[in-house]
């Protein structure tokens, strides 16, 4: 058989909140109910969601997760990130919700994705279709660059922002004077973004100040222009209140 079509039920706190967020994110309310239960359903294309709301429910305490293969996930995240910027001013980088910026992990395959944590403390988890271009294996080009990798499968992928900014800063402070610029710049700017995650805006704020210093060869903003993406992000992030 072929055709299968499934659709994630997953639980909100409140069904207005959870509409809102995905209506700015480009989704279309498809099914509403408030009884016998809250229910609500929202469709971006063939990308369908629904919810139904608990009383008492607590984001923070949420399991609810789901993975969603998308042919392009950077286009994908640009468009949320443009809903984003229409009604908060900025990409929401912290806090509940929030998105993360799609990268590569390599507990995926080296797959790169993407995750929206909504209002609900549900994990949106987008990747490429199986079989991309970008699923390739890669080496890490130096020790930072391994600790790199292994902060995101901890702060992307499982959740542990604390222990990925402790690994990732670790790593900072004992190879940040051998590491290639490339690395040290991804670093910097991913550990500015657990920083935020933290609340340590201080903290983000002054490893985006070390990315700024970096005196870098147009070759490696060309190679750098996601990571540095990200840090306009954050810093309009911090300027915006965090």
């Amino acid at each position: 058989m072929s055709g299968e079509i499934t659709v994630p039920l997953l639980p909100c706190r409140s069904i207005d909140e959870i509409a809102d967020f995905y209506q700015m994110l480009g989704f279309e309310r498809t099914y509403w109910q408030t009884k016998p239960y809250p229910c609500v359903g929202l469709r971006r294309e063939d990308f369908q969601l629904q919810f139904f709301g608990l009383d008492d429910f607590d984001p923070e305490a949420s399991y609810g997760s789901c993975v969603v293969l998308v042919e392009d996930t950077m286009a994908l995240y640009e468009a949320f990130a443009a809903g984003m910027r229409a009604v908060h001013g900025k990409v929401l980088v912290s806090g509940i919700p929030r998105m993360t910026r799609p990268r590569k992990r390599k507990n995926t395959g080296n797959a790169a994705g993407f995750s929206v944590v909504d209002p609900g403390g549900n994990w949106i988890r987008i990747f490429h279709n199986t079989g991309s271009a970008d699923d390739n294996t890669e080496e890490p080009s130096s020790r930072l660059a391994k600790a790199l990798q292994n902060a995101v499968v901890l702060g992307d992928s499982k959740g542990d922002t604390q222990q990925a900014a402790r690994i990732l800063g670790s790593a900072l402070n004992r190879h940040r004077a051998s590491a290639p610029v490339t690395d040290l710049v991804e670093a910097l700017v991913y550990g500015a973004e657990l920083a935020m995650r933290l609340g340590d805006t201080a903290g983000a704020g002054v490893l985006l100040t070390e990315v700024a210093a970096v005196e870098l060869t147009s070759e490696q903003r060309e190679k750098l222009g996601e990571a540095l993406a990200n840090a306009t992000d954050l810093e309009q992030a911090l300027s915006a209140g965090g």
